[in-house]
């Protein structure tokens, strides 16, 4: 991350991230299998918390700063779950089964909410035409390496296998991921000509969203599922709400909500990520592998 604000000049390669992001998933879905049963009730109180978020930040917004700084904060509270999250889920040894399940849920339901949603915020959108961009990044970051790592398993079992041996790969995209978007994010702040109040306000807001989004999905997760709750409410799939944002709302000005969250999830992340030390028996399985 420090790197990514230090050399802007890595935004150049940010559209290698639309190829990390399936070579992640595809490596944690070659180790997941899904069924109806990993669908939980606490799955549709996420759903439900992701939009309540979303106008909870867009009302906060306008009586911070006005419009701009409203829709910046709808723009970072709507963003579904990313689709790194169930990979981080997996560096933190918890039930990455749970964030995938949110992640599908959030990914499928918020896209088909937006076309109804953004004209309520904005006035006035092409809710077909975001309806068919976001299903078609779907259909590529997602649901093709899913397809993919579910073949290989039924043309190779042993491929199931691969998942935890590759992890330390995995967390290398990430890794490199990471990189690009806060590069991505540094560029647009050098950028783009922004009242340091305006950027203030809207920094606060989406950090304050942020906080919250890992608190509640805490709570919803309950004792069970807290750390995945936390995790598939709080990490975000900001590049769709960025180009969004960008594409539909008056002011560009607006993406900086989704490119602020960047920096405090990940900052999460990192923190968990540092903190978290594997159980002596995930530590021999490591090793083994």
């Amino acid at each position: 991350m420090i790197l990514g604000v230090l050399l802007p000049q890595g935004h150049r390669w940010a559209g290698a991230i639309g190829w990390l992001v399936p070579a992640m998933l595809f490596i944690t879905f070659l180790q997941t299998r899904l069924s109806h049963r990993t669908l939980r009730r606490s799955h549709l109180v996420l759903l439900a918390a992701n939009v309540a978020m979303a106008f909870a930040a867009w009302g906060v917004g306008w009586q911070l700063g006005g419009r701009d700084v409203a829709l910046a904060g709808f723009f970072a509270g709507i963003t579904p779950t990313a689709t790194a999250a169930p990979v981080v889920m997996s560096f933190l040894g918890g039930q990455v089964d749970y964030v995938i399940a949110a992640f599908l849920l959030t990914n499928l339901a918020i896209p088909a909410l937006l076309p109804g949603l953004l004209p309520l915020v904005l006035g006035q959108a092409n809710a077909f035409e975001v309806f068919q961009h976001v299903l078609g990044s779907m259909v590529l970051r997602v649901f093709a390496p899913m397809a993919a790592a579910a073949a290989l398993r039924l043309i190779h079992p042993p491929a199931a296998k691969w998942g935890a041996r590759l992890r330390n790969l995995s967390f290398g995209l990430w890794v490199m991921a990471l990189f690009l978007v806060t590069a991505n994010a540094s560029d647009f702040l050098r950028t783009q000509t922004v009242r340091p109040a305006t950027l203030a306000e809207i920094a606060g807001l989406t950090a304050l969203v942020c906080a919250g989004n890992f608190s509640l999905g805490r709570w919803v997760g309950g004792k069970q599922f807290a750390r995945e709750g936390s995790q598939s409410l709080g990490q975000k799939n900001t590049a769709l709400t960025i180009w969004l944002a960008i594409a539909y709302a008056p002011n560009p000005l607006s993406a900086l909500g989704p490119t602020c969250y960047v920096l405090w999830h990940n900052l999460w992340n990192s923190w968990q990520l540092h903190r978290y030390r594997p159980a002596p028996e995930e530590r021999a399985e490591r090793s083994k592998g």
